[in-house]
């Protein structure tokens, strides 16, 4: 049984993949990466952020070591999405992660997982750039990973789910080659409960946030900014129990004011370094009951 249509209903499956060779003697400088960036550290990182998962209850399913030579493959989010029809395969727009959904397409087939659709073409999209506000609302971010075409695509792939669509323009923020996602501006932690970063969060989103009668949380922005955007990078384990990186006090603490369950995980020199977080580390392929 596999399918997904929320952020934060009980996470029950989901795909991971170990940190391999392309990763650990990654050229930082060719792949973005930051100065926290320490390859040693980051097979024990990994290590202990899927032992918080198993913790939860929730099933791992390990996608193939071979990763092809595209360092970010660790980051299983991206290169495709969990719908509840079945398996939606990207198109990165991080040209290092070209053909990244190719991985994704073997491990579907392996585990009897059905394709339902694939960005096409000139179409760019990451699975970072999308997020399920409700079972019949889905949301798109388009920026510099995720273009018009690719956007596009994915609308005309989920509209007839009965699913409503709306795409929302990314800012600029740090530029082309920095890695910022729809997801980068707001994670959901609870049902109706949202942590965002308000200064660069779009318009119009706000306004479908207060529509669909959402309470926000804003995020410290000197910790987003300290942390590379990481610290609005939370992963939903179930409604209001939450998983984010350590070392993000302020954060941390107006979550738990709202009265959300957070643990954390030491990981700031495989998360902060490569911009990828917890969310960014798993590919959800059951939540809830289907």
């Amino acid at each position: 049984m596999f399918g997904v249509s929320s952020m934060t209903a009980t996470l029950r499956k989901v795909a991971v993949k170990k940190p391999g060779p392309s990763i650990i003697n990654a050229d930082p400088t060719l792949w973005h990466y930051g100065k926290t960036f320490n390859p040693i550290k980051i097979p024990n990182i990994h290590k202990e952020f899927v032992k918080k998962l198993e913790k939860s209850g929730t099933e791992i399913y390990w996608m193939p070591e071979n990763d092809k030579g595209i360092a970010d493959a660790i980051f299983t989010y991206d290169a495709s999405l969990m719908t509840p029809s079945g398996a939606l395969l990207m198109s990165p727009g991080k040209p290092l992660r070209e053909g990244e959904q190719k991985l994704h397409s073997d491990f579907y087939k392996s585990i009897g997982i059905s394709i339902i659709g694939t960005v096409e073409g000139a179409g760019r999209a990451e699975a970072g750039d999308t997020l399920w506000l409700d079972e019949k609302t889905f949301l798109i971010g388009r920026g510099f990973r995720t273009n018009h075409i690719g956007a596009e695509q994915l609308k005309e792939i989920i509209s007839p789910m009965g699913i409503d669509v709306h795409i929302f323009d990314l800012p600029v923020y740090l530029g082309a080659a920095a890695c910022l996602h729809l997801m980068s501006l707001i994670s959901l932690v609870h049902t109706h409960i949202a942590l965002v970063c308000m200064p660069l969060l779009p318009v119009s989103l706000l306004k479908l946030l207060e529509v669909k009668g959402f309470k926000l949380i804003e995020a410290p922005y000197e910790e987003f900014k300290k942390s590379n955007t990481l610290s609005t990078n939370i992963l939903a384990m179930a409604p209001g129990d939450c998983l984010m990186l350590n070392g993000l006090p302020k954060t941390r603490n107006a979550l738990i004011q709202a009265g959300i369950k957070v643990d954390v995980f030491d990981g700031n020199e495989l998360c902060i370094g490569c911009e990828g977080g917890p969310t960014c580390l798993t590919r959800p392929l059951l939540r809830g009951q289907f």
